[in-house]
């Protein structure tokens, strides 16, 4: 896969999950990396794991002065920015009656306002770029309803919107724009909330979560963050170029029907 050795990159929620990983595949493959995060000890951790072609950068996406500020300053450090992977986000469970209105402001701001703020902030290098890629980073909850998910579940739809909406608006600055959408992902620090808050529904252990989980799944496993990772470089590879307001499910399937009644 040819993804530019010298793309110039930023990637919000950098510090944790699939950002992190996200980040790493990057440098490895010879771009400079700008980790966005809030908690400013991983960013820290994740960019001394890396190496000087990287810079950490502590701001909180739903700051529109600090977002714009993290911006400029990656595109001096780098010498502009051409990629953007947009993985800042925060998880909610809860029904209706337990979930309160700061639950969902809280929800939409980090999800969904935040990625609007990073992707404006962003736009102008982007388009200067003449190469920009941006890929957001949605979710299965993006594509479909689950219960006690309505703030999550919301967020992440509006997210595959916006990111449609920007890859129209781009398109002939030659920016693109696509939505990754994965299923669970155990190890991930989403993941492992999703998987306490299953263990505590249904009593039973982690692990056999995570077996119910993976046998339910068409491809018989559960998903990684190299998954994820993999569909993100494609799409900021030279080999996506043609490819634009796109929803990627990485999800092993999980969205295929079955017949009713066979099984």
């Amino acid at each position: 896969m040819r993804v530019a050795q010298d793309r110039k990159a930023l990637v919000t929620g950098g510090a944790s999950g699939f950002g992190r990983r996200i980040a790493r595949r990057l440098y490895e493959a010879g771009a400079a990396v700008a980790v966005l995060d809030v908690d400013a000890e991983r960013v820290g951790e994740t960019v001394t794991g890396l190496g000087d072609r990287a810079l950490g950068v502590t701001a909180d996406v739903r700051s529109p002065a600090e977002t714009h500020a993290a911006v400029t300053l990656a595109a001096g450090a780098f010498g502009g920015l051409d990629t953007l992977v947009v993985s800042a986000g925060v998880f909610h469970v809860g029904t209706l009656e337990e979930t309160g209105e700061d639950d969902w402001d809280r929800t939409l701001d980090v999800n969904l306002k935040g990625a609007f703020v990073t992707v404006r902030a962003a736009a102008p290098a982007l388009r200067e770029s003449g190469r920009g890629r941006i890929v957001t980073i949605g979710s299965d909850c993006g594509r479909r309803g689950f219960p006690g998910q309505a703030p999550y579940v919301a967020s992440k739809f509006g997210l595959v919107g916006l990111t449609e909406a920007v890859a129209a608006e781009l398109a002939p600055a030659g920016v693109t724009a696509n939505c990754v959408c994965p299923v669970g992902c155990p190890t991930t620090g989403m993941g492992r909330e999703v998987l306490d808050w299953k263990t505590a529904r249904t009593g039973m252990p982690a692990e056999r979560v995570l077996e119910a989980a993976a046998a339910t799944n068409p491809l018989g496993r559960n998903a990684t963050e190299d998954d994820v990772a993999d569909a993100v470089l494609f799409l900021l590879s030279e080999h996506a170029g043609f490819l634009t307001g796109l929803t990627l499910d990485v999800d092993g399937g999980a969205r295929l029907g079955a017949i009713p009644g066979t099984r």
